[in-house]
């Protein structure tokens, strides 16, 4: 079942989950095996994982936790999954940014907080398996070649600005400027892109964005979503430029003329096209659009929709609850910005006898009070602004940890922040239904709305 070790062999990819009852299981590979290679080929990103193991029938080098190697044949049945999952890119393979953002948020962060906070990649493959967002500033010709041939789709691309001029003076590298041949070749082999804008002001907005917008559009069905999120700006800004955020008024102003380019898309494309992440309506004061501005929420975990969709799965589900429930006191965490979004939902759970729910407004000193957002609240704020809870149920919204763990941006994980506050946490996913059953502590009936 095992052979011995061999030298000069790639570091290949690390197991990162077996599925229960799969032929892996079977197999007995277990995480952190390193795959090395299939049917005698070197295994470097998860694209060539992928692409091997389209057949049926393959021959999986691996090499365990304790050193041994193992070569095993595998054999499936048609449509049968091997059922297991791998890292994107092995961690000596990463492609790292080589941008210099006048914006860039990696850039803004103190030190100690989570390891991976600290990583700027740029690597075309996470966009492909992952949805991170890419520059294409960091392709090589090859790798731009290997994208047009194995016909990678959909791409997350980080495009900010058309004109030339101005993407290479946001992103400091003279490579910023191809972007629009680099996007017309894509658009030519039918390659779905997700667009993104971060909007800074007098760098990028008015008629460098409504050229952005425009030049675009004129690339849709090969640009299926084009978002625009503001600019985010912490106090950690010692030796970089001088930047500000936008005024209300200025909000205002971008989500005015951005709805007349929706209409205008609507018309040609069937599909508002262009969309404005919830940070904009909250600056500006503005309600949240209907859900049906979103389309098919492309940009969703670009916090582009949320709101929308959030409110839409509360009302739904608000429709299961019974008038009264046993006594209960529920905390509420939040950020600036959602804090009116929240208040106006709470006030239609104010006829449910025996709840109380309080909210919590946190103000963000970690990274300075222009950064608004819940997803970017630390263990350490929420803390110091609550105090001592004695026994009550407190919600931490799921935006606000690492995806894979129960860890806020500042390391500290929920059963620190528990202890902190001497409260019962509850973790709560980003959904209207998820939320309600939280607060109540009733498992509602029915599906969600679609």
């Amino acid at each position: 079942m095992f052979i011995e070790r061999m030298t000069n062999l790639a570091q290949g990819l690390v197991v990162a989950a077996v599925h229960a009852g799969s032929i892996a299981e079977e197999m007995e590979i277990e995480c952190g095996d390193q795959i090395l290679a299939i049917d005698g080929q070197e295994i470097g990103d998860i694209i060539d994982f992928q692409y091997l193991t389209a057949e049926d029938e393959f021959t999986l080098l691996l090499e365990k936790a304790g050193g041994e190697l193992w070569e095993l044949e595998i054999e499936r049945s048609y449509g049968e999954e091997l059922g297991l999952e791998v890292q994107a890119v092995s961690s000596h393979g990463l492609k790292l940014c080589r941008n210099n953002c006048i914006f860039c948020f990696v850039a803004q962060m103190p030190p100690g907080m989570r390891a991976s906070l600290y990583d700027k990649d740029d690597d075309y493959r996470l966009s492909l398996t992952q949805g991170s967002f890419i520059t294409l500033s960091n392709l090589d010709e090859d790798e731009f070649e290997r994208i047009l041939k194995f016909h990678f789709s959909p791409l997350y691309i980080s495009v900010h600005a058309w004109d030339a001029e101005a993407r290479v003076r946001l992103m400091k590298n003279p490579r910023a400027g191809d972007l629009s041949s680099q996007l017309k070749r894509l658009a030519g082999a039918g390659i779905q892109i997700h667009s993104q804008i971060v909007l800074v002001p007098g760098y990028n907005d008015g008629e460098v964005l409504e050229q952005t917008v425009r030049e675009l559009g004129n690339l849709h069905p090969s640009v299926q979503s084009i978002a625009v999120v503001p600019v985010g700006l912490t106090k950690h800004r010692a030796n970089l430029p001088d930047l500000r955020p936008f005024t209300p008024e200025e909000a205002w102003s971008i989500l005015a003329k951005g709805e007349m380019w929706q209409k205008e898309y609507r018309r040609k494309t069937g599909r508002s096209l262009v969309y404005f992440s919830d940070e904009f309506y909250a600056s500006a004061g503005r309600d949240y659009p209907s859900i049906e501005i979103y389309d098919d929420f492309a940009q969703l975990e670009n916090g582009v929709g949320m709101a929308s969709k959030f409110r839409q799965e509360f009302d739904y589900a608000l429709q299961s609850l019974p008038p009264a429930i046993p006594q209960r006191k529920v905390h509420l965490i939040t950020g600036v910005s959602a804090a009116p979004f929240f208040e106006d939902l709470l006030k239609k759970l104010t006829p449910i006898e025996g709840l109380t729910v309080q909210r919590h407004t946190i103000i963000n000193s970690f990274f300075g009070p222009t950064v608004t957002v819940a997803g970017l609240l630390t263990a350490q704020d929420i803390a110091g602004q609550i105090g001592n809870i004695k026994g009550e149920i407190f919600l931490i919204p799921r935006v606000m940890l690492k995806a894979d763990e129960e860890v806020f941006l500042d390391d500290r994980s929920v059963e620190w922040l528990a202890e902190e506050l001497q409260g019962i946490p509850l973790v709560v996913e980003n959904q209207g239904r998820a939320f309600l059953e939280a607060v109540t502590g009733l498992d509602l009936e029915g599906e969600d709305c679609e």
